[in-house]
């Protein structure tokens, strides 16, 4: 039996995600969870986004790779929030979650993006939680869905042209 799962084929149908959201430092992940929602409606016709809690953000991988095993989504977005504390503990959960969200993407054939934050301390975290540095998981959800469209252009044939969401350009701003 194979282990990969391959996405849906090229369709025209309204884009079907799972968002599988950290419920540790849930002050921060739910309001993620409703900038990625938001983002979605604004940037997705229609569809249908399906959420699926993961008790922290060291489960993410397992429950998107769970998810995207399903055939029923064509991305997962997976939300949490690391922050630092007085040891090196948030390095290895971090690397471990970032690279186990990588193997599912090339395991299953299905997008998913990495919307954890990694911070210093709460306050970085609340200010990439829709405060001053804007919302991240408005901005993974828009990473995912410009994913979306360019694997469904590629399965159709078709040259991947120019992104229609937001780019963050940090060089830009700093200049």
């Amino acid at each position: 039996m194979s282990r990969h799962v391959h996405p849906p084929s090229a369709r025209t149908e309204a884009p079907r995600v799972a968002i599988v959201v950290s419920r540790y430092n849930e002050s921060i992940t739910e309001p993620m969870l409703h900038g990625a929602i938001e983002e979605f409606s604004l940037l997705a016709d229609r569809g249908r986004v399906d959420i699926i809690p993961a008790p922290g953000a060291y489960e993410l991988p397992a429950l998107a790779n769970a998810a995207a095993r399903t055939g029923r989504y064509d991305g997962v977005l997976a939300l949490g929030c690391i922050i630092k504390g007085e040891t090196s503990h948030d390095v290895y959960i971090a690397q471990a979650v970032a690279e186990g969200l990588v193997n599912v993407t090339l395991l299953t054939g299905v997008p998913v993006a990495l919307g954890v934050l990694t911070t210093n301390n709460a306050a970085q975290a609340k200010a990439r939680a829709g405060g001053k540095k804007g919302n991240k998981g408005a901005e993974a959800m828009s990473a995912l869905l410009d994913t979306i469209r360019s694997i469904e252009s590629l399965n159709r044939g078709k040259t991947v042209g120019a992104s229609m969401g937001r780019r963050p350009d940090k060089a830009r701003r700093r200049a």
